[in-house]
C-alpha cells in the first residue's frame, strides 16, 4: 500500500531585523496519487487522492455518483498490479467487479470523469438532477441531535486527525452517532475523497446507507467535515441519506439551496461555543 506522508527537503524562512534567516531541514508533506477506479474492466473516474482506504474511496465514489444502488451490487473489489517506472506496485487502480445480475445505472459511463484534490466534479450538476430519481427521502427522517454534542464533535475529530498534525495539508471527514460516538474518520488530500471514504466504510460495515431513512434503524446520522461544506459535498451527504452535516468552514450559495431542498440539516462555522445552522434546525431542537 502507497505511503501516506513523505519526507521532501524544506527551507524554512525567518524574517529578522537583520535579514531572511534560512533553515534547511526536512518536511513531512501529504502524498498525493491518482487513483483510477475500473468496473467490470471499464474505466469510470480517476481521482487525485491520498493513499490508503481506496476500496472505501471506489464504494463511496460509486453509491455517490448513484452508479450502484448499493453495496451488495460489489462483489468483489482488488489492486491491480500496476507498476511504476522502477517496477514497483503503485496500488493505484481499484478493480470493481460487480455481484451476479447488478448492473451500473444508466448513463454512468458516459459521465466518466477526472476529479482533482482540489475539488469534485460532480455527476450531477444541478439541484433537480440531484433530486430526480432514487435518493433518500431525508424529509422522513425524525432524529435529532442535542446542540451541546454537535458542538463537542469538533474537538473529537481534531483528537483523531493524525496525518494532519504530521503535515497541515490534508482534510478530514466524520461520521457520529447522534450521541456523539466517533464511528469512522478518513483524511485526505481531497475534501470529497475524504467523504467517500467515511460513506464506503459505512456502507460496508453499517449497511443499508443510501436507503430511505425509514430502512435505517440505527445508522450513525453526523457528517462533520474539517474545511468548507461546499455543493458536492452536500450533494454525497444527501445521496447517502445522512441527515445532518456539520462542517468547521462555511457552506455556498449552491449547497445551501440543496440542502433546503432535501430536508438535510446543514451546520457551518462549528467553532464552539457558536455555531450557524443554515437549513433543518428542527432536528437540533432549536424550533
Amino acid at each position: 500500500m502507497g505511503r501516506r506522508t513523505t519526507r521532501t527537503p524544506s527551507v524554512r524562512v525567518e524574517l529578522t531585523d537583520s535579514g531572511p534567516r534560512l533553515h534547511r531541514r526536512p518536511d513531512t508533506v501529504a502524498v498525493e496519487e491518482p487513483l483510477e477506479i475500473r468496473v467490470d474492466g471499464e474505466s469510470l473516474s480517476t481521482t487525485m487522492r491520498t493513499p490508503g482506504d481506496d476500496f472505501d474511496l471506489a464504494l463511496g465514489w460509486l453509491l455517490g455518483e448513484r452508479a450502484i444502488s448499493d453495496a451488495e451490487a460489489v462483489a468483489a473489489m482488488r489492486h491491480c498490479t500496476d507498476l511504476d517506472e522502477s517496477g514497483r506496485p503503485t496500488f493505484n487502480v481499484v478493480e470493481v467487479s460487480l455481484a451476479p445480475g447488478a448492473r451500473l445505472a444508466p448513463g454512468v459511463s458516459a459521465r466518466r470523469s477526472y476529479t482533482s484534490s482540489a475539488c469534485g466534479i460532480c455527476g450531477t450538476e444541478s439541484i433537480e438532477a440531484v433530486m430526480h430519481g432514487d435518493v433518500p427521502d431525508l424529509h422522513a427522517d425524525d432524529s435529532s441531535v442535542a446542540p451541546e454534542v454537535l458542538a463537542g464533535l469538533v474537538e473529537t475529530m481534531r483528537e483523531h486527525q493524525a496525518s494532519f498534525d504530521r503535515t497541515g495539508g490534508v482534510h478530514a471527514a466524520a461520521l457520529f452517532t447522534a450521541d456523539g460516538e466517533l464511528l469512522c474518520l478518513r483524511e485526505d488530500i481531497g475534501r470529497h475523497n475524504a467523504v467517500d471514504k467515511v460513506v464506503g466504510w459505512a456502507a460496508r460495515e453499517v449497511g443499508r446507507i443510501g436507503r430511505a431513512p425509514a430502512d435505517r434503524t440505527g445508522l450513525p446520522h453526523v457528517l462533520l467535515v474539517s474545511g468548507r461544506a461546499g455543493f458536492e459535498l452536500v450533494q454525497k451527504c444527501v445521496v447517502a441519506g445522512i441527515p445532518v452535516m456539520a462542517a468547521v468552514s462555511a457552506p455556498s450559495s449552491l449547497a445551501v439551496d440543496l440542502a433546503e431542498r432535501a430536508s438535510l440539516t446543514l451546520v457551518g462555522f462549528l467553532r464552539p461555543p457558536t455555531f450557524t445552522v443554515y437549513s433543518g434546525q428542527y432536528r437540533l431542537g432549536l424550533g
